[in-house]
């Protein structure tokens, strides 16, 4: 099977390919636009394989959606792209909903007249499987609470409420025209090659460096946290034997405070890295509570019994063995942090792409 990926650059994107390369016998088209966070090195491990092509397209550009889905005939698309950080949808939610929204319409478009122009066993057998996140169901109210696949929309932020309007886009598409798909509602993924503005991998960089780790409000807001590997075979997962036309939610089982999180990790650090940097007693002195984001939900957690069941798939990772994996990686992986985080692979990129061009 010929699977196209978009977004395949990104943290969750590439935890995908990885495994579609190293685990299966698919061939994988990644499709990315690489902005800030699309980083073509965390596909080292596998960009050379012979059933591994690349595409530098945004999936608002239709003219060169088409010309992909021509060009690589895929069986299957997995819909990652997406602009995903809350705080920079509140400082700026135009590209959330150029990229989110009006992406997300562009690709199913191209796909539905594609889809319908293959014969009738590619047509049957042709999957489109959206990825999206728990954020679309909003704030919990009860402790024991879940969300599951029948609870209400109620999305909180420009990020969240973007990513909810390209669920219904989906679900629309299935509908009306009867395109296969799927969708896929994650919890929070963390592990290996996650941008360094997310909160883990700030955390841990943020307290090699000695500065402040900033704790929103008193970091009581609680999560369900997904091991990324995790994550790919889940998709991976549903892909292969989802119900067409079905939600999945998809949860690590590993709820904790925000500030549990924070601490678990200055703990991990004391351990695996007893070097501070001058002036810093223990990590934990470095923790800093300030003011609260606007419209920041108390809680998510998912009720992922549905991929159980139908599925057979559980996590393998628990928190603590999966957060003990992540900081191993930070550790000996700084250099892809400075360059991610300073830009220089893409400006390194760049400067490749100028040379091939002249």
């Amino acid at each position: 099977m010929k699977i196209l990926v978009t977004g395949g650059a990104g943290f969750i994107g590439s935890a995908l390919i990885r495994y579609l390369i190293s685990m299966t016998e698919h061939q994988v088209v990644n499709v990315d636009k690489l902005t800030y966070a699309g980083n073509l090195e965390s596909l080292s491990s596998v960009s050379g394989s012979l059933r591994y092509a690349f595409e530098q397209v945004d999936i608002c550009d239709r003219g060169e959606l088409e010309r992909v889905f021509h060009e690589h005939q895929p069986e299957a698309v997995m819909h990652l792209a997406a602009e995903s950080h809350v705080d920079r949808s509140i400082d700026g939610p135009a590209a959330f909903i150029e990229t989110n929204i009006v992406g997300t319409y562009i690709l199913l478009e191209v796909a539905r007249m594609y889809w319908q122009g293959l014969d009738d066993h590619r047509r049957s057998a042709f999957r489109f499987h959206h990825v999206s996140t728990d954020e679309v169901y909003g704030d919990l109210e009860g402790p024991e609470d879940l969300f599951t696949e029948e609870t209400p929309y109620a999305p909180s932020s420009p990020y969240s409420a973007s990513k909810a309007s390209s669920d219904h886009l989906v679900r629309a598409w299935q509908r009306t025209y009867g395109l296969p798909t799927l969708i896929t509602n994650c919890s929070n993924n963390y592990g290996p090659y996650h941008y360094p503005e997310k909160l883990i991998p700030l955390m841990i960089l943020n307290a090699l460096e000695g500065k402040p780790l900033p704790v929103y409000g008193k970091g009581e807001q609680v999560r369900d946290w997904l091991y990324v590997e995790d994550h790919a075979n889940a998709l991976f997962t549903v892909l292969k034997r989802g119900t067409i036309a079905r939600t999945y939610n998809i949860g690590g089982h590993n709820e904790k405070t925000n500030i549990d999180v924070v601490t678990t990790l200055c703990d991990l650090l004391e351990e695996l890295a007893p070097n501070k940097p001058a002036g810093v007693a223990h990590y934990r002195d470095l923790i800093t509570y300030v003011s609260d984001r606007p419209g920041h939900d108390m809680r998510y957690a998912i009720d992922a019994g549905r991929m159980c069941r139908e599925l057979d798939w559980t996590p393998v990772e628990s928190f603590e063995t999966g957060i003990r994996k992540t900081v191993k990686w930070f550790l000996n992986n700084r250099d892809w942090c400075r360059r991610a985080l300073d830009g220089s692979y893409q400006r390194e990129r760049l400067g490749l792409a100028s040379k091939e061009a002249s």
